[in-house]
């Protein structure tokens, strides 16, 4: 009987070796869980007039900062564009400063590079706002942005928002040699 319950301890302590260390180890990892990205976007106006651009942000939680790039692709422009509107949702409630507002050259990060502005384009830009509360963004580049193989993008610098969700922002250019603008494309960025 003794030597039953010194062979039971011997048995559990030896247990007791190889158990407490797995559990110890395995821990960290079910804590550092992430959750699962969808990979379904919703897109509203999906008739075939809409357009979808590709846009990259660094930070998507609410109220965090942010830095928000708009790509402007090659297949994205048509023609040389004299004039970009960036219209910003009503629900975007967010600080915009014409100092934290950029538009680039730029390089599409991807799996061995990051995003990246290259060259800053000269252009002015302007803030509007209008009587309901609609805002949009106006860029004139002091020359046209030619219709060539390279990215560019619009960048916003700003605060995410309190509200978590969905926003669309809508692109339009001005075509060289034309007096209005025509629609471009649309973004979709997710903030939780």
């Amino acid at each position: 009987m003794l030597k039953d319950t010194k062979k039971n301890f011997l048995n559990l302590k030896i247990l007791r070796f190889f158990i407490i260390p797995i559990i110890l180890v395995s821990t960290p990892f079910f804590n550092n869980i992430k959750e699962a990205k969808a990979g379904l976007e919703f897109q509203w106006n999906q008739d075939s007039n809409y357009r979808r651009l590709k846009w990259f942000q660094k930070e998507n939680k609410n109220k965090f900062r942010n830095t928000i790039y708009f790509f402007l692709r090659p297949t994205d422009r048509g023609t040389d564009l004299l004039k970009i509107n960036l219209a910003i949702p009503k629900t975007f409630k967010s600080t915009l400063k014409n100092e934290k507002i950029s538009f680039c050259k730029v390089r599409i990060g991807g799996f061995e590079n990051r995003t990246k502005c290259l060259d800053d384009i000269p252009s002015d830009i302007e803030i509007n706002t209008d009587e309901s509360g609609l805002r949009s963004i106006d860029i004139y580049p002091y020359s046209p942005i030619p219709s060539n193989k390279d990215s560019y993008a619009i960048v916003l610098k700003v605060f995410n928002p309190k509200r978590t969700g969905l926003y669309q922002f809508h692109s339009y250019g001005q075509p060289k040699g034309k007096s209005f603008s025509s629609y471009l494309g649309s973004w979709t960025i997710v903030i939780d």
